[in-house]
């Protein structure tokens, strides 16, 4: 029972739409057909309006922090499932018809509340790839990638299996993303 609750109350966390919300209430438009038609803050960052991309990157990271950290200091056994529940509310949310966003800034969130280091290397990393390349996309699918490649490397008795599901379903999310990035086709990301 204890379990079938956290799964629950992590998955209705994640699966809060705040940039559907966020342009429904204050743009009076549907982020769905805008863009890519994603309810990420990439995505809300077309509507023209930095404030409600900045506002949905903070909420989708805080939708996987309360949660978790909860389970975390309350039922650390669960955090892993936990995590897994807040990521697949976001990017299959029931309140959509389970067409949600990619994940990138709830995985950010679950990232700093498993270990700080985690989450510190995963937004360095990023920077550093957009900065370089200006892809949104390709920056989240490296910096997804580092995580796991870190832990094997140079950590030991982490949960490496988790990381790794995470960058497979990251990199499912994206993978219209990858297409037009080997077709070099993929628009780059202008957040300043």
């Amino acid at each position: 029972m204890q379990l079938i609750l956290i799964i629950s109350c992590s998955y209705l966390m994640g699966s809060i739409p705040f940039g559907y919300l966020l342009t429904k209430i204050f743009l009076k438009r549907d982020i769905r057909d805008i863009g890519s038609g994603n309810i990420g803050a990439t995505n809300a960052l077309r509507t023209g309006n930095k404030l409600i991309a900045f506002s949905t990157l903070i909420f989708d990271v805080l939708k996987a922090v309360l949660p978790v950290i909860f389970v975390k200091f309350n039922y650390p056994e669960y955090i892993y499932v936990s995590s897994l529940s807040v990521f697949i509310g976001h990017v299959f949310p029931l309140w959509l018809k389970f067409k949600g966003g990619k994940g990138v800034a709830t995985y950010v969130g679950i990232l700093f509340c498993i270990n700080v280091l985690f989450g510190l290397l995963f937004i360095s990393t990023w920077l550093l790839l957009y900065f370089i390349f200006k892809y949104s996309s390709l920056s989240s699918l490296l910096a997804t990638l580092i995580i796991p490649a870190y832990i094997l490397f140079f950590l030991s008795g982490q949960n490496i299996i988790f990381f790794f599901i995470m960058f497979i379903l990251i990199f499912y999310t994206h993978k219209e993303n990858v297409k037009r990035l080997i077709n070099k086709e993929e628009s780059k990301t202008k957040i300043y």
